[in-house]
Formats: structure tokens, C-alpha cells, sequence
């Protein structure tokens, strides 16, 4: 993956949008480099200024964890800046138990817990929460994390609010 420098990667991504690449494990019309993002031996060291994963961390194994965001780090520019979106288990651990949901919705919450399952490639391996997710980026090496309410960068999951709870 002969990726120019500097890159903005969006990992995971279909949408095209100007100035970024998409790394996809699936081919598509959009998809600049075919890969998993659990190996990004192909891209060289400080070779992205910005790479956004929404919804990609939670099929990460829990072994595997680790090991991909050190890699996410190693491919980061020195300032440089990555952006996360994974569904918050707190938060859909919080809305499974509200008795105030109907069954239909308690299934549809526990979907967004294990994955969609449409695919081979849709199944959460590991849930993520604030807490967890940034002891994982301090342990990877990162120095800063800071929780937002969305990015507004793709039409993607990013800022998703079920149930009004984002």
C-alpha cells in the first residue's frame, strides 16, 4: 500500500470524501486500500496526520486490541490525531435494563451490543466504554483522549442517538 505522506485515513469508511483514503477489509467502489486494520504493516512509520475507525474497534478481539491501536499510534504523525467511534457499552448496558423499553427495542439495543450479524464481519468481539477505550489508548501510548459527542466528518454511526442516548 504505496500510501502517500501525509495521509488522513479513514478506516472502515465507504463514503469518498476529498483529501481522504479509505482502508476498507472489504473491496469497494470508494476503497482505496483493501486491509485489516488489526495489520497496517503496509503503511509506513508517522505516515497519517488524522485516521477516523467508527464502528470498527468493537470486531477487534480483545488480544488484538492492544496491538492495533500501538499501530494506529506508530502510523500518527507527532501531533497527530485519531478519531474513535465505538458503540459505549455503559451506555447500552444502561438502556438494555431501562424497564421503560419494549422488547423490540431491548433486541435492537442488544444488536448494537453484539453486532449486527449480517456478515462475517459483523460481530463485536469486545465491549468498549469511556473508561475502557481510553486505558487502552494510554496503554497504546497515546497521551490525550477526549470524549466528544460526534465528529460530523462522514455519514456514518459516529453521532448515532438510539433511544436518545448517544
Amino acid at each position: 500500500m504505496n500510501a502517500q505522506i501525509p495521509l488522513k485515513l479513514h478506516i472502515g469508511g465507504i463514503e469518498a470524501k476529498p483529501g481522504w483514503k479509505i482502508l476498507n477489509v472489504l473491496i469497494g467502489p470508494n476503497v482505496d486500500f483493501v486491509g485489516d486494520v488489526r495489520n497496517l504493516s503496509a503503511f509506513a512509520d508517522q505516515s497519517c496526520t488524522e485516521i477516523y475507525c467508527s464502528h470498527i474497534l468493537e470486531h477487534i478481539s480483545q488480544n488484538d486490541m492492544l496491538p492495533t491501536l500501538k499501530e494506529l499510534h506508530r502510523l500518527l504523525v507527532v501531533g497527530g490525531k485519531l478519531m474513535i467511534s465505538v458503540p459505549d457499552l455503559q451506555v447500552l448496558c444502561e438502556l438494555f435494563l431501562d424497564p421503560k423499553l419494549s422488547g423490540a427495542q431491548r433486541f435492537h439495543v442488544m444488536r448494537m451490543i453484539f453486532g449486527g450479524q449480517i456478515d462475517a464481519y459483523d460481530f463485536h468481539q469486545i465491549g468498549l466504554s469511556a473508561e475502557f477505550l481510553a486505558d487502552h489508548l494510554r496503554l497504546a501510548g497515546f497521551s490525550s483522549a477526549e470524549q466528544v459527542d460526534g465528529f460530523d466528518l462522514f455519514d456514518d454511526t459516529s453521532s448515532f442517538a438510539p433511544l436518545g442516548a448517544l
